[in-house]
């Protein structure tokens, strides 16, 4: 008998908003998105949780409404995190193998030994991506199981977290109802969104511009080499706006998001745009070259440390694909081609991969999106949220269709399409504590 369809969860907790993104992974892992919900964030300060009831509420109110929307209760997701507080490093792992080829038990030992680097007492792991096995002196193996061999070694790319900017975005969630299956960092969301594998197979510079912070995170041969966090996004660009135009914070966000470009050159002189005054004063008429003059130097900035981290991977003369830009700020008009301007490189914005006819990737292939409210969410806002989805759904199914590690639990925790089933999952979760 065939694995039933299963429901996955998404919650991006961001500076700007909340975003809850449920899918429902097929037979054949592709993900058919069924509910979006939405919620503006006041808690989150750069990524980090700031108030703790606030940002429970967001939560709630986003994932309420992606209930309503996909006819199910959601009681488990995977969430992301963010914040300047991530770090990362390159390290290895070395083992002996045991039986002279190469087993499950060996690629867990070694990924084990991986992970046993010394890190402070305030931080905590949140990923450890292989990048690639060595057997004996063979490299660049990406799958090592059955190779012949008495030494197995593993190198690995870390993310390091604070311990309690994790636990706040934990604590924050499970006191909105919801059990946290996996945290994932940003970039790793977002990349699994909206990369191509032959642009990481080429090389390629991912750049999430959220509302608090810049995630950077630069591919090469297939696997993440290099990853960091700039304190900066599009949350300073609206403030720039606002001391510039004198116009209250709100209104700002507005004022960027509907007449906003990153390039000035791209704007008439003669155009004009209505701002409102602080104060309550009666809104006046500004030139719409004169916003560009505020976005542009700022976007720029944010460019120049890109640049730098660039540099500082030494991995600057191997990127085939340029950079890809994704998040709210990378839909500022003349964004990708400031980019190219300051980076030196090809830039596009980075949409979600969606599958099938119309969409933006391949379709048919499992781990992508292929159905359902896809138009909805073809936007790089929805990048991060949609990688969650995918990478739940990419640990839901295996590579031969069944259902993974983690799968049994996200399975149960999650309520079936319709309102009777998600009260039926409550009350068979609460009679298991019970009892």
């Amino acid at each position: 008998m065939g694995r039933k369809d299963e429901i996955v969860v998404g919650l991006d907790v961001g500076t700007h908003k909340v975003v809850a993104v449920v899918g429902d992974v097929k037979t054949d892992g592709t993900v058919e998105i069924i509910g979006v919900g939405s919620s503006p964030s006041n808690g989150i300060m750069k990524g980090v949780v700031v108030n703790v009831n606030q940002t429970m509420e967001a939560i709630q109110r986003a994932v309420h409404e992606a209930e309503l929307m996909a006819g199910c209760t959601v009681n488990a997701v995977y969430v992301s995190v963010s914040g300047a507080h991530l770090k990362s490093f390159n390290n290895r792992g070395v083992v002996a193998v045991q039986s002279r080829v190469v087993g499950e038990q060996d690629v867990e030992r070694v990924l084990e030994n991986a992970k046993a680097a010394q890190i402070p007492a305030d931080r905590q792991i949140i990923h450890t991506v292989p990048q690639e096995f060595v057997v004996d002196d063979n490299d660049g193996i990406r799958q090592p199981l059955g190779i012949a061999g008495s030494r197995l070694q593993v190198n690995v790319h870390v993310v390091t977290a604070l311990v309690s900017g994790v636990q706040n975005v934990i604590q924050c969630a499970e006191r909105a109802g919801l059990h946290v299956l996996k945290t994932s960092a940003e970039m790793i969301a977002s990349a699994k969104a909206v990369l191509e594998e032959d642009e990481k197979e080429l090389g390629v510079v991912l750049v999430d511009i959220g509302g608090g912070t810049t995630d950077v995170a630069i591919f090469h041969n297939g696997f993440i080499v290099h990853s960091a966090v700039l304190p900066v996004g599009g949350d300073h660009v609206t403030k720039d706006i606002a001391v510039g135009l004198r116009t209250p914070k709100a209104e700002a966000e507005r004022i960027k998001i509907q007449h906003g470009c990153a390039l000035s050159t791209l704007v008439g002189e003669d155009e004009v745009i209505e701002v409102a005054c602080v104060g309550g004063r009666e809104a006046i008429e500004r030139k719409r070259k004169l916003l560009c003059d505020i976005i542009e130097p700022r976007i720029e900035e944010v460019y120049h440390l890109i640049e730098r981290e660039i540099q500082a991977s030494n991995f600057a003369d191997v990127l085939g694909s340029g950079v890809v830009i994704t998040g709210g700020t990378s839909l500022l008009p003349g964004c990708a081609e400031l980019g190219e301007d300051v980076l030196g490189h090809p830039v596009r914005v980075g949409y979600p991969r969606l599958g099938g006819s119309g969409g933006n990737g391949s379709g048919g292939r499992g781990g992508m999106i292929v159905g359902g409210l896809r138009d909805l969410v073809n936007s790089p806002i929805y990048s991060t949220a949609l990688g969650l989805v995918l990478q739940a759904a990419e640990d839901d199914v295996g590579d031969n269709g069944t259902p993974g590690g983690n799968s049994r639990t996200a399975i149960r925790r999650n309520g079936s399409k319709g309102a009777p089933g998600g009260w039926v999952d409550k009350m068979r979760d609460w009679m298991r504590q019970a009892f």
